[in-house]
């Protein structure tokens, strides 16, 4: 679990651990919660049935592979942050969506560990003609489902989707 050194309500350096997930300001009673925040992944197949995988530009894991997606904004559902993240890193526009599975994750960003929840969709696209990395992605490519690597994977939670809805 991250911690932090002062109270995001009043600074004071009061911090104690509440529970395995939170601590409390001994000055002013504020109670932060280590809740995860939302992230979604793409399972985007093409008509040969090959695997769309992208490769990571910046770090965490940079120069592994992943699955297209990221965090959810504030306001947005995990569906419309989907859409939103594949348009953004491959310039896709997604067909359909069907829910497959979660997992936790840890992400390190800059020294800080933000825990997620990490939700995989299998996403239809009918044309991608239009595809290419953008964004945060180096490079994407269609790799056969027996030819997947997932120790490339940049995440342990994608690692463990990927494999799941390879041996589904």
């Amino acid at each position: 679990m991250t911690s932090f050194s002062v109270c995001p309500a009043c600074g004071a350096d009061t911090l104690k651990a509440d529970s395995t997930k939170s601590v409390v300001c001994m000055t002013c009673g504020f109670v932060y919660f280590f809740n995860p925040a939302a992230a979604v992944a793409a399972i985007i197949v093409n008509a040969k049935n090959e695997l769309l995988v992208a490769v990571r530009a910046n770090d965490p894991g940079k120069g592994l592979w992943d699955l297209p997606g990221g965090f959810v904004d504030p306001g947005e559902s995990a569906e419309q942050a989907l859409r939103r993240e594949v348009k953004e890193e491959l310039n896709l526009e997604i067909d359909s969506i069907t829910y497959f599975c979660s997992m936790p994750n840890e992400y390190v960003y800059k020294q800080f560990t933000y825990t997620t929840v990490d939700l995989a969709f299998i996403c239809q696209v009918d044309n991608f003609s239009g595809l290419r990395a953008m964004d945060d992605i180096e490079n994407a490519m269609f790799i056969s489902k027996n030819e997947v690597d997932t120790k490339k994977f940049a995440f342990d939670s994608i690692r463990t989707i990927v494999s799941r809805y390879l041996h589904r």
